[in-house]
């Protein structure tokens, strides 16, 4: 088979399977398997530690090319809303059709799009917590807990705490389905058998927001191994490519959470990983916030015994 550009791959694989839908991930994973000789020496970058790792970075180019796609084939089209984004391809219509057509339903559309924002203005930032947690807990093995700031000392006076809390924070173990002796090995020879995770919550990211948010999640979750700000959704396309900017600068990553079904929700922008987590940092929030020094004895606990309780995690105080 020729070697062909990503955006010819993806293509292809819409043209395969036309009038059906895909999220940027569900393509990702499908196209490496297609064209698995051509992805073979970008799998084989070290810095791609693993397969999730891997179909992350392909589903992040994704985005990024969709111009580039739509260049390909007239009859390629996309969803940016609701999120997460979607592909497909039609045979029967064209993009200049579409928009000629969308030119006559402005009305529809707005009324459409307002009924949206109602829906999504319903959900408060609190309700957002334990979807974000059900999504992190299934789809990426995380065990969590929700930090609440208004449980800090506030020791530094006022404004001294501003952005110091993340909304919710997880562990990751490495090591639970690895051999005894690997375990054994890595605890006594200071290896790393958990990552720590760290995450800021908003509900939508526009131009007005955006950037103060995401340094809001520079300062609070730059302390973990991965930090992420995490919204339901972007204003505009101006605002993504902010994000992308910052992200490629600063190493905090995007999720865009799907309230009604987490398990669609998606990794904007991968987190730029960190080797050691910022052992000062979390003293001082430790030194705050009891919820953040519970969660440190639970990590501590897992260093020491190897053991998790499930009643320890993944719950959201009242």
């Amino acid at each position: 088979m020729q070697n062909l550009s990503q955006s010819k791959r993806i293509v292809k694989f819409l043209k395969d399977n036309p009038k059906t839908k895909f999220t940027a991930r569900q393509i990702a994973e499908q196209i490496t398997k297609i064209f698995a000789e051509d992805y073979k020496t970008k799998r084989g970058n070290p810095r791609f530690e693993n397969e999730k790792l891997f179909i992350q970075q392909i589903v992040a180019e994704i985005g990024v090319q969709k111009d580039q796609i739509l260049k390909v084939d007239e009859h390629i089209f996309w969803q940016d809303k609701p999120r997460p984004r979607i592909y497909w391809y039609d045979p029967d219509k064209t993009i200049e059709s579409i928009d000629r057509k969308e030119n006559n339903e402005d009305e529809d559309e707005e009324t459409a799009e307002e009924t949206t924002s109602i829906s999504k203005h319903k959900l408060s930032e609190f309700d957002l917590y334990p979807v974000l947690i059900d999504y992190l807990k299934s789809e990426h093995k995380l065990y969590c807990l929700r930090i609440d700031e208004k449980r800090s000392k506030n020791s530094y006076g006022s404004g001294g705490n501003q952005w110091l809390h993340p909304d919710i924070v997880a562990m990751q173990t490495l090591d639970r389905e690895w051999n005894e002796l690997i375990r054994t090995c890595v605890k006594h020879g200071s290896g790393q058998n958990v990552r720590l995770w760290s995450f800021e919550v908003k509900k939508e990211l526009n131009s007005t927001n955006a950037r103060k948010c995401f340094f809001q999640a520079v300062s609070n979750s730059s302390w973990a191994n991965e930090g992420y700000l995490v919204t339901t959704s972007l204003s505009t396309n101006a605002v993504e490519q902010e994000l992308r900017m910052l992200s490629a600068l600063h190493g905090i990553g995007v999720i865009l959470l799907n309230s009604e079904n987490p398990s669609e929700s998606e990794i904007l922008l991968p987190a730029r990983s960190r080797i050691e987590v910022d052992w000062q940092s979390i003293d001082r929030i430790v030194k705050e916030n009891e919820e953040f020094k519970e969660f440190i004895e639970l990590v501590s606990t897992y260093y020491q015994t190897g053991r998790v309780r499930a009643k320890d995690w993944n719950k959201i105080k009242c």
